[in-house]
Parts: C-alpha cells; sequence; structure tokens
C-alpha cells in the first residue's frame, strides 16, 4: 500500500479558522485573515471542536493518491460518500498479469497461501482466456462491419475487457485518487481508524490520518477513532485496547 498527499487548500488551518473568526467576529472578507497568528488560529480550532461546530471544517481539503490496495477496500471507502473519487478502470486499462493484495491472515499460513496463490493465477488464467475469445468474436464482427484491422482490433480489446473482468477477484488491486474535506475526513479517521474496522482500510485510514497532521496538526490533532477521546463506543463489540489504541495514535 502507497499513500501520499497530493495536493490540499494552501494553509488549510488558516482557512478554518478564517472562516470561524468570519461566523463570531465582526469582521469582513478583506480582513478575515487579519490578525490570524499560528496561536490565534489554534485557538479557533480548538474553540470550533469545543462546541462542536464543524461547518468551517468543510473549507479545508486535501487529495491523496493511493494504490496498492484491492477492490475489497474500493467497494468500503466509497461508501463515505463527501468525498470524490477517480479509479483506474477496469473497462480500459487491461489486467493481464493483475497485482492483487494478501491479506496477512492468509499468508501467514503456508497451505493457505498456495491455496491463494493458486486462485490468483487460475483468475489470471481465466481472465486472459476468456479476453482472447471475447476479441476474437468482437473484431470479427467489427471487421465485418466494415471497420479497418487497427480500428477493430482496438475496439475489440476495449469490449472484450470489459466483460472479461467479471473474473477478476477482490483481491486485484487498484489504484485511486480521494479527495475529502477535512469534516468528512474526520468521520472518515473515526469509523476506519478503530480496530473494529476491516484490517486494509484501517492501515489505509492511518496512513491518510499520518498524512494530514503533518500539515495541519491542530486541525487533526484529536482524529482518530472514539476512544481517543472518551469511553469506545462499541460496547459489547469493544476490542478491549483503548490504552494500546491511544499509545498507537499519540505516537504517529
Amino acid at each position: 500500500m502507497q499513500v501520499k498527499l497530493l495536493a490540499y487548500t494552501p494553509e488549510p488551518e488558516k482557512t478554518v479558522a478564517g472562516a470561524a473568526k468570519l461566523c463570531y467576529a465582526a469582521a469582513d472578507i478583506d480582513t478575515v485573515y487579519e490578525g490570524l497568528t499560528e496561536e490565534k488560529t489554534a485557538s479557533f480550532l480548538e474553540m470550533l471542536q469545543s462546541i462542536g461546530h464543524e461547518s468551517p471544517i468543510e473549507h479545508a481539503s486535501f487529495t491523496f493518491g493511493i494504490e496498492g490496495v484491492s477492490r475489497s477496500l474500493l467497494a468500503q471507502i466509497t461508501r463515505h460518500r463527501i468525498a470524490s473519487f477517480s479509479v483506474q478502470s477496469q473497462r480500459y486499462v487491461r489486467e493481464d498479469g493483475f497485482q492483487f493484495v494478501l491479506p496477512p491472515e492468509i499468508e501467514k499460513i503456508p497451505q493457505a497461501k498456495e491455496e491463494f496463490l493458486r486462485a490468483m493465477e487460475e483468475d489470471a488464467a481465466h481472465y486472459q482466456r476468456l479476453t482472447e475469445l471475447l476479441k476474437e468474436q468482437h473484431k470479427q464482427e467489427l471487421l465485418a462491419a466494415g471497420e479497418t484491422e487497427k480500428s477493430a482490433d482496438r475496439k475489440a480489446e476495449k469490449q472484450a475487457i470489459e466483460d472479461a473482468r467479471f473474473v477478476l477477484p477482490n483481491a486485484c488491486a487498484t489504484k485511486m485518487l480521494c479527495t475529502m474535506n477535512a469534516r468528512s475526513l474526520l468521520n472518515f479517521f473515526s469509523q476506519r481508524c478503530c480496530n473494529r474496522a476491516q484490517w486494509e482500510i484501517r492501515e489505509l485510514a492511518t496512513q491518510m490520518l499520518r498524512e494530514v497532521r503533518a500539515v495541519a496538526p491542530h486541525l487533526f490533532e484529536k482524529a482518530g477513532p472514539p476512544c481517543l477521546r472518551g469511553a469506545c463506543p462499541e460496547g459489547k463489540m469493544s476490542c478491549g485496547k483503548m490504552d494500546e489504541v491511544r499509545k498507537k495514535f499519540a505516537a504517529l
């Protein structure tokens, strides 16, 4: 897995503080940034958190480059709907010899790992064979309709991989750009940094949090699973490792 913060709102914390200042002080747009020292900016951010006023936080956004994650993770992260996603398409990008994510629990059992790798090889072979069969059929139809050899070949491949991709596994690796505003990110971290989250998206969320803390430390100071800010809300489903979790995110 590789996670990189590609772009973000310039001076994100000052932008959020400026929005808060406009709400609560006699300022106008020409003077809203005046006097926003680092100390004053931090004070505005702390005030917003203490009173639960979250809408000003939406003015800061962050764009991540993410690769080496599974299509299974893609199904989870896109449930966070206040976000923008651009994902490498399996309709347009051929997946010959596709990369895949090997779950750690499978990797540590030799027999399970062997079975998993064999399944990946079989899936790759089925994908390749389906692509060849579909492409040949589509190409003949396109040639019969008057397409040139080059055009028919190109269009036939696109049509073939559009259907052949149905045999690809959830483990198939993908790449994406993801943009979220800070308020959505705080919710995302609260849900996905928790030990109750699935291991892959938990690792992704933790890496994303590390990236944004480097550029907006006050804004994301208390970001992470709910147990960082109080009692665990999971009840009987709690992992029971609150002290361990708190130490982990304090050292992030």
